[in-house]
């Protein structure tokens, strides 16, 4: 695969959030990322997640009519037990988890300002 754009290893993911220290602290306390930075100023923070080279940014909502975007899916090894977990801190789900029986677990949740997130189990 050819790099012609010289890009390094690394990704960061952009969430447009209504209350950047809340959705800080939840993704914190739920998926147990790292806050990095967090800057009033320019009215942006960046998190570290479980995954060395993928970032969540948190930037303050500029245009709350804004749709659309990426859904983040984390992969886990126990999808009912995450679920449970989260469930039990209050998080809601949007319906059940799906199950492509021999390949994949799916279950979509949200954080605090909407935005999609999966969670898959490989079942291959």
């Amino acid at each position: 695969m050819s790099n012609k754009l010289g890009m390094i290893p690394g990704l960061t993911v952009v969430y447009p959030v209504s209350d950047r220290k809340k959705t800080t602290a939840w993704y914190q306390e739920h998926f147990g990322f790292e806050l990095m930075w967090d800057s009033d100023e320019i009215g942006f923070c960046e998190l570290k997640s479980v995954i060395d080279t993928v970032f969540i940014g948190l930037s303050d909502r500029q245009n709350p009519e804004v749709k659309g975007g990426a859904t983040l899916t984390w992969g886990t090894e126990d999808i009912e037990a995450v679920r449970s977990r989260m469930e039990s801190a209050g998080i809601k789900f949007d319906g059940p988890t799906r199950e492509h029986p021999g390949i994949v677990k799916l279950a979509t949740l949200y954080d605090p300002d909407g935005n999609h997130i999966m969670l898959y189990q490989s079942l291959s």
